[in-house]
């Protein structure tokens, strides 16, 4: 099922773990170059309303545009880095695995339409995000453990042919 839609090749995997690591740090960086807090982390509503009504005018359509656009490709980097991995690495379990990994991608960018309808002020829908960031969070650190589990077990195999 997963055979054409997720990446196995290794230079694939490499180039998908470079823009996944390029695109965190323009996060980091225009988190700070801008001064503004991130409020993809936050599910409450009554957080998010509050961080929403501490930053200013500029601070809120920066955040948009940032979420229209590093956030667009950001779950894509990262999402088909981990489902990648696991089918490279888990080869014969590997599809029941990936589905979890997969699904961060529409749920981040859900999340993302959620987050700029309310710092655009367009309409309030962050009632979802109390769902969506929170099963988002759990996506990706399922696959983030299950690529780091794997490449970890690659490289105990690879390993143990060098050593015998």
């Amino acid at each position: 099922m997963f055979d054409h839609l997720v990446p196995r090749k290794t230079v694939t995997l490499w180039l998908l773990f470079v823009a996944t690591l390029f695109l965190t740090l323009t996060f980091a960086l225009l988190s700070n170059w801008l001064g503004i807090s991130f409020i993809d982390g936050l599910s409450a509503p009554a957080e998010v309303r509050s961080a929403l009504q501490s930053m200013t005018e500029e601070q809120r359509h920066a955040h948009a545009w940032i979420t229209a656009t590093v956030d667009v490709a950001y779950p894509f980097a990262y999402g088909l880095l981990f489902a990648g991995a696991c089918m490279r690495f888990f080869p014969n379990k590997g599809r029941y695995i990936t589905p979890f990994a997969l699904l961060a991608i529409p749920v981040d960018l859900l999340e993302g339409i959620v987050q700029v309808l309310a710092l655009t002020q367009v309409t309030d829908l962050l009632a979802v995000k109390a769902f969506i960031t929170p099963l988002k969070t759990v996506c990706v650190l399922y696959g983030l453990m299950a690529t780091i589990a794997g490449a970890a077990l690659a490289g105990g195999r690879w390993l143990r042919q060098k050593l015998s």
